[in-house]
């Protein structure tokens, strides 16, 4: 049972009312493939997942690429442990597919035929262990290219339209297999477009103090009674303010964190605006964690954040936001500091809090 209550806030129009914090499970993927976060002992995740749901997180995001599967497994293995009454709703996504499953270094690509689809659902539920989905997204843009964080190559299979898709999605909400459909890492654009097919129950656009560029999504769902999920809040770790060159260099050589730019070439930059962060956190005698997710969670419209952890002792580093109020001074620190140092892209001032 749980042993904290965390605020809530409704999913737009679903009904669902989830904890401000909700727990990601990337890094429960393992180490074996492309996007790895270096080892992961499933013994921890399964204790994290645990140490979560009673610390009044009511949320698990999970998807079939973390891991080939992995992640999505582990998370059903510890939710299945728990209490009926005490087990969080399950979101999880569709559209990234490994040409050879076997090759688990290799980048997927990302396809959304309504056969694909379906496959990938059935694939989950199993892992899951459960009947239905409680939030069943789009993981990215089906173009057909291969996932990568530059130029993307010209597709190898055909694209399938979102209109398309997203009336997939849309079936299996009203077959009742999955409660409620969203999108992420997707433009306004496209939500325009996805609106006019069907209801968009939630989007899934990172966000956080480094990466803003996801403020007029935000702003989309806000007017449209659509819930919004942040995803990395605290920027893959950097925001929680651990890090350093030397931590950086002494990163395994598995974790994608090593030859990113934010890590890299832009790590001053960004320590600029950690230490903004460690600020405003001693004024609130609370972690920088605490503070890079509650600024996440004043923007207008974010219904809660995504926040991942190795182990059980890290929740307690991040709960703590989801009770958290920045004043109009620390917001304002913040924002010089982004200002200042010309870290990530996007407006520095979240305007009305939620």
């Amino acid at each position: 049972m749980s042993d904290t209550t965390l605020p809530v806030r409704q999913l737009g129009s679903t009904g669902m009312h989830l904890s401000t914090v909700g727990l990601g499970a990337w890094v429960m993927g393992g180490n074996d493939w492309e996007y790895a976060w270096g080892d992961q002992d499933d013994a921890d995740s399964i204790a994290t997942v645990h140490r979560a749901a009673a610390a009044g997180v009511n949320w698990i995001d999970t998807a079939p690429a973390y891991g080939l599967g992995h992640s999505e497994d582990v998370v059903g293995r510890a939710v299945a442990a728990l209490p009926a009454a005490d087990r969080p709703y399950l979101f999880t996504k569709a559209g990234l597919v490994w040409d050879d499953p076997g090759r688990r270094t290799s980048a997927p690509r990302r396809v959304m035929t309504a056969a694909s689809v379906r496959r990938e659902l059935e694939g989950s539920l199993r892992r899951l262990r459960v009947d239905h989905i409680d939030l069943y997204q789009v993981h990215w843009p089906a173009d057909g290219t291969l996932l990568s964080f530059g130029d993307d190559p010209a597709p190898a299979v055909a694209a399938t339209p979102l209109e398309e898709y997203w009336q997939t999605m849309a079936d299996l909400r009203t077959e009742g297999k999955v409660r409620a459909i969203g999108l992420s890492n997707h433009s306004v654009a496209e939500l325009v477009r996805a609106e006019r097919v069907a209801h968009v129950d939630a989007i899934q656009p990172p966000f956080s103090a480094l990466a803003r560029q996801a403020a007029d999504e935000i702003a989309w769902g806000a007017a449209h009674g659509t819930g919004v999920i942040g995803y990395q809040p605290m920027h893959s770790g950097l925001l929680t303010g651990a890090f350093d060159a030397g931590r950086v260099a002494a990163l395994p050589a598995n974790d994608w964190r090593r030859g990113h730019p934010d890590f890299t070439v832009h790590l001053d930059r960004n320590l600029r605006v950690v230490e903004a962060l460690r600020v405003v956190a001693t004024r609130h005698d609370t972690t920088v964690a605490a503070v890079a997710v509650a600024w996440t969670l004043a923007w207008r419209g974010v219904t809660g954040a995504i926040v991942g952890a190795r182990r059980p002792d890290q929740v307690n580093g991040w709960t703590p936001a989801a009770g958290l109020a920045l004043s109009q001074g620390d917001l304002a620190e913040v924002a010089a500091a982004v200002t200042d140092s010309g870290a990530g892209v996007g407006p520095a001032w979240p305007g009305v809090p939620a």
